[in-house]
């Protein structure tokens, strides 16, 4: 049965109730709310399927989280680095539940239904609302740690969505009567739209007003949102930070780069093969990040070539799904995504990955960061791509580009590797406040740079974006 879908006319139509204030508006200043959890029995999150009571909390950082069973610890742990700091308990409210959906990923709770979303309303509210989507394949409470608590801990009222569907198995979502390719990533579209506008009325009946700000950020899958959100929806939001984006594009996409990695890196670990090493620069992964090759075989490059290939191409492996793990290239396995040559694929494949596809055509402020030695999504074949694409759209004065030196997709990595990576995090929290004094204040950001990796100082909590 094909998912059914809303009309983006209908969540717009939504969201015109819930109108951000003109850019010029002055932003009220976090205060201490009259009661703990305001209007909390009232709150009914529009267009859920079914709702969690509200849960008022003492504290709504990940350490209350747990406490209170109200987060998913294996959903973030390994994001950010464990010298990270934590953020002040901060009191308020949580509201859990899940849209109208027809699949089943999403386990948490035992609700066994995707859709699924968290939202989160601080005593002390600022005025403002930032949104996200999960990264990667992971679910609502992914960005926890990393987004949540930095949010919730300076005012904001937060809202997460699990984008529909979740898990390694992902693209089954995309399989059945009446799908496509694409379908599954198709579907993060509506479900970040939803969240948005069903969070704008959510904070509405929290605090009796709707946000003067609405933010869109998110990292990698959350990332590529930010920058879809931006280009198409940008009358929900009044910018964004998208941290590592995913591109896709029928000519950039991660079967221009991953294939290569699956072939040659057997080959440069066993016998040092220069050859080999060559290939892997060429397609796109640092020099100086080689210590962190071993890593993204192990975890990151198969299963993610697999699953993503599988999204856009089943035909690829006939009836399998998802390939053969690990297949040795060369060898005639069929199917076998270490032989995977994108270019050669019909134009079928292509015409799959461009119904998902950035422009660049954003039309509300963003700021992107990305790593220089990030090792999933290598920064020339991403980031940098997309950087020269919103210059080609036009839209550069709305886009600032800074590149993290010694940066990695994920943070936890920056613990096994100190000498190596470092915490992309730090850098992140001060995107978003540039962004708000860009927003609020018309401080624009200084121009695109490099953050240089400081000599001295916490590197895993302390980061400031050129010209500051």
């Amino acid at each position: 049965m094909p998912l059914a879908r809303p009309s983006v006319r209908l969540l717009l139509a939504l969201a015109a109730g819930t109108a951000v204030l003109a850019s010029g508006s002055a932003l009220a200043a976090p205060t201490a709310a009259t009661a703990h959890c305001p209007h909390a029995a009232s709150v009914k999150v529009r267009g859920a399927q079914q709702q969690d009571a509200p849960a008022c909390l003492t504290d709504l950082t990940t350490p209350g989280l747990v406490a209170a069973a109200k987060t998913d610890e294996s959903d973030w742990a390994t994001l950010t680095s464990l010298r990270t700091a934590p953020q002040p308990a901060t009191p308020g409210l949580q509201v859990d539940g899940y849209f109208p959906d027809d699949s089943t990923h999403n386990t948490e709770s035992g609700k066994d239904h995707d859709a699924q979303f968290v939202m989160r309303f601080p005593d002390a509210w600022n005025g403002k609302l930032l949104v996200t989507g999960a990264p990667g394949v992971r679910k609502q409470y992914a960005t926890d740690r990393a987004i949540s608590d930095w949010a919730v801990a300076h005012g904001y009222a937060y809202a997460a969505t699990d984008k529909g569907n979740s898990g390694n198995d992902f693209y089954t979502d995309s399989l059945g009567p009446g799908k496509r390719p694409g379908d599954s990533v198709l579907e993060w579209h509506q479900r970040v739209t939803q969240v948005t506008v069903a969070a704008k009325d959510a904070v509405r009946q929290v605090y009796g007003r709707a946000p003067q700000r609405t933010y869109m950020t998110g990292i990698s899958n959350g990332g590529y949102l930010t920058r879809w959100a931006l280009e198409h929806h940008p009358e929900l939001y009044d910018g964004g930070v998208d941290w590592e984006g995913t591109l896709f594009t029928p000519q950039h996409n991660l079967f221009t780069f991953l294939p290569v990695a699956l072939r040659n890196y057997p080959s440069y670990q066993l016998t040092g093969s220069a050859a080999a090493h060559e290939a892997m620069i060429r397609a796109g992964f640092a020099p100086g990040s080689e210590a962190l090759w071993p890593h993204h075989e192990a975890v990151y490059w198969d299963l993610t070539q697999r699953a993503y290939r599988e999204e856009f191409d089943p035909s690829y492996d006939g009836a399998t799904q998802a390939g053969t793990p690990f297949c040795p290239a060369g060898l005639g396995v069929p199917g076998c995504d270490a032989d995977y040559d994108y270019a050669t694929r019909p134009k079928a494949v292509k015409d799959a990955v461009a119904r998902v596809s950035l422009t660049g055509r954003i039309g509300k402020p963003m700021l992107t960061l990305h790593g220089t030695l990030d090792t999933l999504l290598p920064i020339r074949q991403d980031s940098d791509v997309y950087d020269r694409m919103v210059d080609a759209a036009g839209k550069g004065k709305l886009h600032r580009y800074y590149v993290v030196q010694g940066g990695n997709h994920v943070d936890q990595l920056a613990d096994e590797f100190p000498k190596v990576t470092r915490p992309v995090l730090p850098c992140y929290y001060d995107a978003l406040e540039q962004l708000d004094a860009w927003v609020t204040r018309g401080k624009a950001p200084s121009p695109d740079g490099t953050v240089p990796w400081p000599s001295t100082g916490d590197v895993a909590n302390t980061c400031t974006l050129p010209g500051r």
